[in-house]
């Protein structure tokens, strides 16, 4: 079950190649706006090797996101440019030039046995609901083993 959410979060970093990870410091007055961005979001905690999570990440240093499904052995994902206006999240899809406005809400939660949750609405990939924990937000420029070590760190906390 964790080599699946390593695999996960290694491999959505690996798609683009600028994903960060920090430890960094949460409080209850961060704003839902900032909550969305810059975090790993799940749907759920992996069961087992084959069992698929939705992930999302939205990164703020430059506008790109990615929605992506996998197990440890399957994997798809799709890649997004974004602008963010107050709650929405108004996505661009450069594979297929596809546009959508989506409804971005995160809070603090006490659900699933994780922190924050996101709900979304008007997106036609991922999922409606996802979770987050602390520690799992993203910042600075990491190499690829640096990432690793990051996303292995992080399933040794669950």
């Amino acid at each position: 079950m964790k080599k699946a959410l390593v695999v996960m979060a290694l491999l959505s970093g690996a798609t683009y190649a600028t994903y960060r990870w920090i430890g960094g410091d949460d409080t209850a007055a961060v704003a839902s706006e900032s909550l969305v961005q810059d975090r790993l979001w799940i749907d759920h905690m992996p069961r087992n090797d084959r069992d698929i999570i939705q992930v999302f990440v939205a990164l703020t240093e430059e506008p790109i996101g990615i929605f992506h499904a996998g197990s440890q052995w399957k994997q798809q994902s799709e890649l997004f440019f974004y602008e963010k206006h107050g709650g929405e999240v108004r996505i661009q899809y450069p594979q297929t030039g596809e546009k959508e406005k989506v409804k971005a809400v995160a809070r603090t939660c006490n659900e699933r046995e994780m922190d924050y949750c996101l709900e979304l609405s008007g997106n036609s990939r991922g999922v409606k609901r996802y979770y987050s924990r602390k520690g799992w937000e993203i910042d600075g420029t990491l190499t690829k083993e640096q990432l690793e070590r990051r996303a292995a760190q992080l399933v040794e906390q669950l």
